[in-house]
């Protein structure tokens, strides 16, 4: 079992930042890949970047690429979604996902690979 506990999130201005953490107080070494999601109001959820735990490889949404960095502490146990260059279609509430095994980096997008979710964190950009 991997518990998932998302923070960072809050109201910024367009062109603002934050930073997404989420803590994983749990084993790490039950979590090959872990991800980043958003889903924003009446829209479905979707991929937005991803890392894989022991390599630090990444894998991101065209969407938010040279925006958003994904990263993670070992030490920590957390990984991080640091956000630069917000924009109002970023408004969503943000999840952290784990998947238990490294399925190829091309797989990494897929809702369904994921085992375990975090509860959300609301990120709304005002323009």
């Amino acid at each position: 079992q991997v518990q998932l506990v998302e923070s960072g999130g809050g109201l910024v201005q367009a062109g603002g930042s934050l930073r997404l953490s989420c803590a994983t107080p749990g084993r790490t070494d039950s979590a090959a890949v872990m991800a980043w999601f958003r889903q924003a109001p009446g829209k479905e959820r979707e991929f937005v970047a991803a890392i894989l735990w022991s390599g630090g490889n990444t894998y991101y949404a065209d969407s938010v690429k040279g925006r958003f960095t994904i990263s993670r502490d070992n030490a920590k146990n957390t990984m991080y979604l640091q956000m630069n260059d917000l924009k109002s279609e970023d408004t969503a509430i943000f999840y952290c996902a784990a998947d238990r095994y490294n399925r190829g980096t091309i797989t990494w997008p897929r809702r369904t690979n994921y085992d375990y979710w975090g509860q959300g964190t609301q990120v709304t950009v005002s323009s």
